[in-house]
Order: C-alpha cells, then sequence, then structure tokens
C-alpha cells in the first residue's frame, strides 16, 4: 500500500514539537485507544528522556474495553509511564488529568509554580475536544478532518498548568505496514491519500476473523461470508451501493463501510492487541535483516565485479 500523507506542514510541526520539549516539565500524548500502537509517535519516545508522560487513550467508547486495559498494563509496565483512558462519553475521566499531573511533579509544585506540560497526538484523534474540555470553553478548533495543523496554543487550566498545545501530526515513516492500515482506518489519514476500498478490506478481513459477532448483528447474517470482498458485496447490496444492471459501486460500500467503523456503529472495536504488534514486528525484524543481508551482498558482488573488469 502507498499512502502519501506527510506534506511540508507535518514536517513543520515536528519541529515545533521537538523545540517546545526543550521549555516543559511533563509530555501528554494523545492516543487513539482503537490501535494505541499505531497511534503512537516514536520521535517522543526517542527524545523525551526522563521527562515524566502521560499516555491518553481517546477515544475509548470506542475500543474493546478488555483490549483497552491490556494495552495500559503493558505500556505501564514496558514504557514506565502513566496511562489514562478518556472520551467524550466520560468527562469525569479528561477532569482527572490535571490531579494526575500534579501527583507526577510533586517536587515542581509551589503555590508559585506553574506547571508546564504539553499535549500532542495524531490528526482526528479527538485532542482538541480533550483540550476544550480541560478549559472549561471552546479554545481550539475540532472537527473530524485530519492533517489540519494549527498555530501552537498556550491553555492555562486548573491546577496551575499551562498546556503548550501542539499541531496533530504522523511521521513520514511508518516501518510496520499494518499500521498504515490501521491509521487510515480509523480516520487518521486522509482518504484523498488512500484507496478506500483496500482500506476497507484490510478492516473486513480483521472484524470477520476477530468480531465476527459484531459483523452479524450489524448486517443481518446468519453466516458469515467467506471473504472480506463478499462482506464488502453484502454491504452494497444491503446499503443500495449499486450501478446499473444490479453491479455493486465498491468504492462507495467501503466508504460507508468505513463511515461505519470510525462512527462505532458496529461496537466496540480494538484493531491491535499488544500480542498482535510483538508478532508483526518480530516479522518485521526478520524482513529487515534479510533486506540488509541482500543489500551486503549487492554492495560485495558489486565490488568483486569491479575488480575483474
Amino acid at each position: 500500500m502507498s499512502i502519501q500523507w506527510y506534506p511540508g506542514h507535518m514536517h513543520k510541526a515536528s519541529k515545533e514539537i521537538s523545540k517546545t520539549l526543550s521549555q516543559v516539565d511533563l509530555i501528554i500524548e494523545v492516543l487513539d485507544a482503537r490501535i494505541p500502537y499505531s497511534s503512537d509517535n516514536p520521535m517522543l519516545e526517542r527524545i523525551r528522556k526522563d521527562k515524566p508522560c502521560i499516555k491518553l487513550l481517546n477515544k475509548s467508547d470506542l475500543a474493546d474495553t478488555t483490549i483497552t486495559a491490556q494495552w495500559q498494563t503493558f505500556l505501564e509496565a514496558t514504557r514506565g509511564i502513566k496511562t489514562l483512558t478518556t472520551s467524550t462519553a466520560t468527562p469525569e475521566k479528561i477532569n482527572q488529568l490535571p490531579t494526575l499531573i500534579q501527583k507526577l511533579l510533586p517536587a515542581r509544585q509551589n503555590k508559585d509554580r506553574v506547571l508546564q506540560a504539553m499535549i500532542t497526538g495524531i490528526p482526528n484523534v479527538g485532542k482538541s475536544t480533550l483540550i476544550n474540555r480541560l478549559a472549561g470553553k471552546a479554545i481550539t478548533q475540532t472537527g473530524n478532518e485530519p492533517a489540519i495543523t494549527r498555530s501552537q496554543q498556550r491553555i492555562r487550566i486548573k491546577g496551575n498548568i499551562i498546556l503548550h498545545d501542539t499541531p496533530g501530526v504522523l511521521w513520514p515513516k511508518i516501518e510496520n505496514h499494518n499500521s498504515s492500515y490501521r491509521l487510515a482506518v480509523t480516520g487518521a489519514i486522509k482518504d484523498t491519500a488512500t484507496d478506500n476500498e483496500d482500506m476497507a478490506l484490510f478492516a473486513a478481513d480483521y472484524l470477520l476473523r476477530d468480531y465476527p459477532e459484531l459483523v452479524k448483528a450489524r448486517y443481518s447474517l446468519t453466516e458469515l461470508p467467506d471473504s472480506a470482498g463478499e462482506l464488502l458485496e453484502i454491504i452494497g447490496r444491503l446499503r443500495g451501493c449499486l450501478r446499473a444492471g444490479g453491479n455493486i459501486e465498491y468504492d462507495k460500500a467501503a466508504k460507508l463501510f468505513l463511515t461505519e467503523i470510525r462512527a462505532g456503529t458496529l461496537g466496540p472495536i480494538s484493531f491491535e492487541t499488544p500480542e498482535i504488534i510483538e508478532a508483526e514486528l518480530a516479522e518485521l525484524a526478520i524482513r529487515q535483516q534479510r533486506e540488509q543481508e541482500k543489500k551486503a551482498l549487492r554492495k560485495k558482488t558489486g565490488r568483486k565485479n569491479r575488480k575483474t573488469r
């Protein structure tokens, strides 16, 4: 799959994040609870050093609660960070954030000391809604269009805390192939940069395997289709996505299917587990090792050919 999503403003936003990091006491990264690994910016892990970090697993109402709990345990055990689940359906969880920040920065607290926190996250992860809730008023513009960047803002919230808001940003290269699909399926990447049918087939294949009962219930099926393509055809017929002659308009069916997934219409779904990611990363390491070996062999062969000329 080829997705072109890294325009110039993304590069600028990445530079802003690096610059802001030196000015803050703590980092807050907003993740999509449905894809905690794929929505986690690898750059932050490399550059944050020993700064405390909170991962907010947002849109938790759209995710599988059992798998979200697995991710919280995994992230806190392996990364040495704190996690908190949030969603627009649970504003009381969002309101816990200032207290959690204060607990993580006890040595920096006095009545005059302002705590500085940077908040960051991928496009369309719900960061602006979270900030507006914490501020108690509409500070940042919200919307469902990913890859929209804005100037950095500083917002004061309760607990004598200043939030440094950074633009939503994706990174230029995602090593894990399936993470690209997950980001696209959940709406972090503009649809104009993706192939809707390709994304829908990826999602359908996963749902047939891991959430068969949700598929049956949503589309009133007594039996599951044998393939992702057949499911997309069923959806097309159910939703009236037909061309002249009764042929399925697959792109339209795919768009409707993806819209339902993103809205949570099928039910709470998580698209990755710690075990899935560990297996994919192991496969990735093997592929990268083979590619390095092939590259070394080509280089060695090239040197031999030059010597024999």
